[in-house]
C-alpha cells in the first residue's frame, strides 16, 4: 500500500506518493525494507536515537517529533507521534473483527475480557481475548502477551484474528497502554470499568493523572456511538459516577451494573460451597443465576462481562445462561489442590490493596476454620502500596506470611520489612516456595490458603537490567508439589 494512501486515510501530512509501505516497527531491529518506524521518547529509552539505524535497515518514513532529525526518509512530524503512528498503522493492518469491546479499571480486567470471551462462546461467536492471559482464540489456545502489546502487535494480532474468522474480540486496556497509544485506531463498540484504587504511581504522578489515562478510552478510543458498561456497587468511591460523567459528556450509551438504580442490578447474592446464587434484574425480567465462582469481586466482572455481550447483540436469555456455565480465569481465584488435610489453596493475582482485600473477602464466606494468606510485593514497583497491602492482608486473615513476589532490582528483605510494617503480626518467610509450602502444611480440614500476588506467571523476576533473571516458578505448579510433599513426608 502506498504511503500516501495510508496518511491520507489517517489525516496526517505525508508527501512522498511512491513509497510502497511493506510493515510498521517500534524497534530498529525489526525493521525491514519499507517499514514505517516509530520513535518515540521513553522513559528509559530514546527511539529517536535509533533513527539512523532504522533508515539504514530500510525504513521508509519515520513518526516522530517535529524536533527530530530524519535524514533518508520521509519524516512524518508530529507533537503526538505515538498517536500518529497509531492511526497510520491502524490504516495499514486490516481487516478486524467486526465486534470489538474494551475492559479498563484498576483490578478486573483479565477476568472481565476473559469471561466475555467465554459468553460469547458460549453464544455460537468465534471469540477472542487480549491481554494479561496473552491472546486466547477460538480454539482456547493462548499465547502469552503484556497486558497491552506495543501499537504494532495489537493490530497485527486484530487483523491475523479477522483473517482467521474471529468476529468478536474482548481487550484489555491498561493505563500504561491507554497512556500510550498502544490500542487505537479499531472501531471499539463497548467499553468496560470495572473499578478504581491506587496502583501504578511509580508510573503516574498522581491518582488523577492514573485516572485520566483511563478516561481517554471513553473520551478518545471507543467510537462514538459505543455504549459505557460501568460497574456501580454499593462499595464503589466516587471515581465510578465520574466515569459515567465522562461517558454521558462524550455522548455515549451508559449501562450501569450493580446494584441500587442499575441496569443490570443485583438484587441478592447467596454463598455456597462451590459457588453462588444471584438474584439479577435486567430490562424487567428477574433471573435466579448459579454462578459456579466464588468471590463477591467475581459476581462484578460477570455481570460487567454480560454487560458488554448485551452491548454487542447478544440475546439476552442465550447471554444469562452463558453466565450460569462461567469457568474460573487463571490465576483468578484458582483453585490449586486440595491440601492432605483437606483445606483448599486458591491462587490469585491480587497485587494491589484493593485486589488483596477482595481476594481476602472472597475467601472469608467460605471459610470455618482459617484463612491463612500467603504473599509479598514487587520491587521496582509503588513502594507507598506495601504497607496498605500487609494492612488488607491482615484485617480479614487469621494468619499472614509475607515473602517474595518478584524483588527485581530491590533488596527482598527490605520489601518485606515495608509490607510488615502494614501487618506487624505477620510471619515472615522469604523463600516464595518455602512460604508457600508452611501455609499447606499448617491448614487443617476447616481451613483455606490463599497465595496472592503473582497469579498465572510462570516465572520470578530477579534483579534488574543486565542482571535480570527470570527463574521458573508458578504458583499454582509449587502449590501442588507442596501438597505432594507433605503428602509423602506423612505416608
Amino acid at each position: 500500500m502506498k504511503l500516501a494512501k495510508l496518511c491520507a486515510a489517517a489525516g496526517l501530512n505525508c508527501d512522498d506518493a511512491e513509497a510502497e509501505v511493506t510493515g510498521f516497527a517500534i524497534d530498529n531491529r525489526k525493521v525491514a525494507p519499507g517499514t514505517v518506524f516509530g520513535a518515540f521518547q521513553g522513559a528509559r529509552v530514546n527511539g529517536e536515537d535509533f533513527i539512523p539505524a532504522a533508515i539504514e535497515a530500510g525504513a521508509i518514513a519515520v513518526v516522530a517529533r517535529p524536533e527530530a532529525t530524519v535524514t533518508g526518509a520521509v519524516h512524518i512530524a508530529d507533537d503526538q507521534p505515538r498517536r500518529a503512528f497509531a492511526k497510520l498503522a491502524s490504516q495499514y493492518y486490516t481487516p478486524v473483527p467486526e465486534h470489538i469491546v474494551a475492559v479498563t479499571g484498576t483490578n478486573g480486567k483479565t477476568s472481565t475480557v476473559e469471561m466475555t470471551r467465554q459468553i460469547w462462546r458460549m453464544t455460537g461467536e468465534r471469540a477472542a481475548s487480549i491481554g494479561t492471559l496473552g491472546v486466547t482464540t477460538p480454539d482456547e489456545s493462548v499465547s502469552t502477551g503484556l497486558t497491552t502489546p506495543d501499537i504494532v502487535t495489537f493490530l497485527a494480532n486484530l487483523s491475523g484474528l479477522a483473517r482467521e474468522g474471529v468476529t468478536h474480540v474482548a481487550y484489555e486496556a491498561s493505563s500504561h497502554g491507554l497512556s500510550q497509544y498502544r490500542n487505537e485506531g479499531v472501531p471499539v463498540e463497548a467499553a468496560a470499568f470495572t473499578n478504581f484504587s491506587r496502583d501504578h504511581l511509580d508510573y503516574h504522578a498522581s491518582m488523577e493523572e492514573y485516572f485520566a489515562a483511563k478516561m481517554r478510552l471513553f473520551d478518545e478510543v471507543v467510537s462514538d456511538t459505543a455504549t459505557a458498561v460501568v460497574w456501580m456497587g454499593s462499595g464503589e468511591s466516587g471515581w465510578n459516577v465520574r466515569v459515567v460523567e465522562h461517558a454521558r459528556k462524550r455522548g455515549l450509551s451508559v449501562m450501569t451494573v450493580g446494584e441500587q438504580g442499575a441496569d443490570i442490578r443485583l438484587t441478592s447474592r447467596e454463598a455456597t460451597q462451590l459457588g453462588q446464587v444471584l438474584s439479577v434484574e435486567h430490562a424487567g425480567d428477574e433471573r435466579k443465576i448459579t454462578l459456579p465462582l466464588i468471590g463477591a469481586y467475581q459476581v462484578s466482572n460477570a455481570l460487567c462481562a454480560a454487560g458488554l455481550a448485551l452491548a454487542t447483540g447478544n440475546e439476552a436469555l442465550q447471554v444469562w445462561d452463558a453466565v450460569a456455565r462461567l469457568q474460573p480465569v487463571r490465576g483468578r481465584l484458582e483453585r490449586a489442590v486440595i491440601s492432605p488435610s483437606g483445606a483448599p489453596v486458591y491462587v490469585d493475582y491480587a497485587h494491589t490493596p484493593d485486589a488483596l482485600e477482595a481476594a481476602v473477602a472472597a475467601l472469608r464466606p467460605h471459610v470455618t476454620g482459617r484463612l491463612i494468606t500467603v504473599f509479598g510485593a514487587g520491587g521496582d514497583r509503588d513502594h507507598g502500596k506495601r504497607a496498605p497491602m500487609g494492612e488488607a492482608a491482615a484485617k480479614a486473615s487469621d494468619l499472614v506470611i509475607v515473602t517474595d513476589d518478584n524483588p527485581r532490582g530491590e533488596d527482598p528483605a527490605d520489601i518485606r520489612a515495608q509490607v510488615l510494617e502494614g501487618a506487624p503480626k505477620a510471619r515472615e518467610i522469604g523463600g516464595r516456595r518455602e512460604a508457600i509450602l508452611a501455609a499447606i502444611a499448617e491448614a487443617g480440614a476447616d481451613d483455606i490458603v490463599l497465595v496472592a500476588g503473582k497469579g498465572h506467571e510462570t516465572g520470578q523476576i530477579i534483579g534488574s537490567g543486565d542482571n535480570m533473571r527470570v527463574l521458573p516458578f508458578d504458583d499454582v505448579e509449587v502449590a501442588r508439589e507442596c501438597a505432594a510433599q507433605i503428602a509423602s513426608d506423612r505416608a
